[in-house]
């Protein structure tokens, strides 16, 4: 029996639901009488998402993060919640208490309020949150044209790097240590800089299941060809790679959980962008352009080489 894929199980569900093969956006949108509703929804579960080293308070605020991130790549402010949790019957007062330590920090930090959710018991915790917000229109996956650049919120590789840490697969230098496990236990997704810069974008991406997927998702979309020619990564990702024998572009394009976004804009805008950038000091990558024709390519002394999808899979 064949194994199915995430892809062929969501197709599924269309056509249970009596939908058409529709292309994905991070968020989905419905009206309600005049209002745009924007919602998301992201899922942790303790034996696939949860490193055993992970505070559970660090844990229920990224289930907040992995939403908000959404949000962010489709420049739209997320204003209210709820969550729903299963929890082990066996769980202690504290462990709850971090959860709840944990959804509070983020619903502070990205001004959301939660309005209600559900509790379950099972075998282990699982964390479901499910963001709204409002908006005219969201920047989609497939707008970007020919001769518009690409660039990426960034770098990328760490989260790679901090989850072998953690899960004690690998070793490094004590300040890379601490900065490649933060980036997987305390992302921080560009939430002001997506809504500042939506009308900018011509397309834009969470890329948490990896650059790969991202950008060739992106491409798959829009129908042109993406020219990478800018590997987003730091110098101290690179050293570390070298001393630890790590492949280098399997950490940047095929690591997930980043939290960062791709996009593409006109040449235009460059300026504007980069300077928007500067105010809301993000980092930001310029790592290619976008022509004619279809896949991803690194392109390389006048070479160009296939990025294929490489990124996390659920299944």
């Amino acid at each position: 029996m064949k194994k199915l894929d995430e892809s062929e199980i969501i197709k599924i569900f269309q056509k249970g639901f009596g939908k058409k093969d529709s292309e994905s956006e991070d968020v989905e949108i419905f009206h309600l009488g005049k209002n745009k509703i924007v919602a998301k929804t992201d899922t942790l579960v303790e034996s696939t998402d949860i490193p055993s080293k992970m505070k559970l308070s660090d844990a229920s605020r990224k289930s907040v993060v992995a939403c908000v991130s959404d949000f962010a790549a489709k420049g739209v402010k997320p204003r209210y919640g709820m969550i729903s949790i299963n929890l082990p019957k066996t769980i202690s007062h504290s462990k709850i208490n971090a959860i709840v330590s944990g959804f509070k920090k983020a619903c502070r930090e990205f001004d959301i309020s939660i309005i209600g959710g559900d509790t379950n018991g099972g075998k282990e915790i699982v964390l479901n949150v499910c963001l709204f917000g409002t908006t005219d229109k969201i920047v989609t996956r497939k707008g970007s044209k020919k001769g518009d650049l690409i660039f990426v919120t960034g770098p990328f590789g760490y989260t790679s790097a901090g989850l072998a840490m953690l899960l004690g697969k690998k070793k490094g230098k004590r300040v890379f240590i601490k900065k490649a496990i933060e980036s997987v236990i305390k992302p921080n997704p560009k939430l002001s800089f997506g809504i500042k810069n939506k009308k900018y974008f011509s397309s834009s991406m969470d890329s948490s299941d990896g650059l790969s997927t991202t950008l060739n998702e992106m491409s798959n979309q829009s129908k042109n060809k993406f020219i990478i020619n800018k590997i987003p990564f730091s110098k101290d990702l690179e050293d570390h790679a070298k001393s630890y024998k790590s492949n280098l572009y399997n950490m940047v394009f095929n690591g997930g959980e980043e939290y960062e976004f791709v996009f593409t804009a006109s040449p235009k805008y460059k300026k504007i962008i980069e300077r928007n950038a500067t105010i809301l000091k993000t980092k930001i990558i310029e790592i290619g352009h976008v022509t004619s024709g279809k896949e991803v390519y690194i392109e390389k002394n006048n070479k160009l080489t296939r990025l294929k999808d490489a990124g996390w899979k659920h299944f």
